[in-house]
């Protein structure tokens, strides 16, 4: 099961119907990130994926960022704190092939246990998103920003790359040459620009952000839960995918669905002009514990 509340870097909460609430909050750091934090939301997703009472993940920050980015004075920080899900290791980045390692083993890791989730995830922008919170946010799959929020990369102000996939994706939301305008200019946006680049879905008042945020989130968890995770992942297939092969990938997939009850039940209330029941099988598997 998932473990929920205070971790190394976050809070952990879940609320009905089915959403798990990841928080950061060390708003005095901008909610940077560490190799321990990033570790622990590794730990947080697998067990996320692995629970049934988990039907959706929304992140959001305290304070007045997301997350901007590597908190690169203290990197070490939290390494072996009480609030850990797992055993400490050396954070890297002390020579050529330990950044190779920290880069695939950690800060890549987080990003595409994110995106390798089945499970739909939501992220609600609530003030700066740079960097690997950048990153962060791009791998989920909705997001909605605050009217305040500032959106970037901005790694080559450093003299950095872009090393946990931004590049990436960042071209699958807005092509090469809009990815080419914004990397190479360092561009840091606003929540409407970065709206209008496709890069959030939606943007809304500030005090509205948690409010709308959990509406999405409710209303992802109440639809037919596996339906909807074979779809993302079909979704995503077929962004790289050709036509063919995602036709094959998605005729596998509704072999399944088509004969699951959340199917069966649709079909039900179809007919009887009503509003379907999905996910009985949740109901079902939480009633048993």
């Amino acid at each position: 099961m998932m473990k929920t509340g205070t971790m190394t870097g976050y809070e952990v909460s879940l609320h009905d119907p089915g959403i798990a609430l990841i928080r950061f909050n060390r708003p005095a750091q901008l909610n940077g990130m560490s190799t321990a934090i990033k570790r622990n939301l590794i730990e947080t997703l697998t067990q996320a994926q692995m629970d049934n009472r988990v039907r959706v993940l929304l992140f959001t920050g305290t304070g007045s960022a997301f997350c901007a980015g590597d908190d690169l004075k203290g990197y070490m920080d939290g390494v072996g704190d009480a609030n850990s899900q797992v055993p400490p290791i050396a954070p890297g980045h002390d020579s050529g092939i330990g950044t190779y390692d920290a880069l695939r083993f950690v800060s890549q890791k987080l990003n595409t246990t994110l995106r390798e989730l089945d499970k739909l995830t939501v992220v609600a922008l609530n003030g700066l998103a740079l960097q690997s919170g950048f990153s962060l946010a791009l791998a989920c799959d909705f997001r909605i920003a605050a009217r305040s929020a500032r959106l970037g990369s901005a790694t080559l102000r450093f003299g950095l790359l872009p090393d946990e996939g931004g590049q990436y994706l960042l071209v699958q939301l807005m092509g090469v040459a809009r990815t080419m305008d914004f990397l190479m200019r360092k561009r840091i946006v606003s929540a409407q620009q970065a709206f209008d680049l496709g890069l959030v879905h939606e943007v809304v008042d500030d005090a509205a952000l948690e409010e709308q945020a959990m509406a999405l989130a409710s209303e992802l968890a109440q639809g037919p839960q596996v339906s909807m995770r074979l779809l993302k992942r079909s979704i995503y297939t077929a962004a790289e995918a050709s036509f063919a092969q995602s036709l094959d990938e998605i005729a596998a997939k509704t072999a399944i669905t088509d004969h699951h009850p959340d199917a069966r039940e649709g079909v039900a209330a179809f007919r009887e002009k009503r509003s379907p029941r999905f996910n009985v099988w949740l109901e079902q598997d939480a009633a048993q514990r």
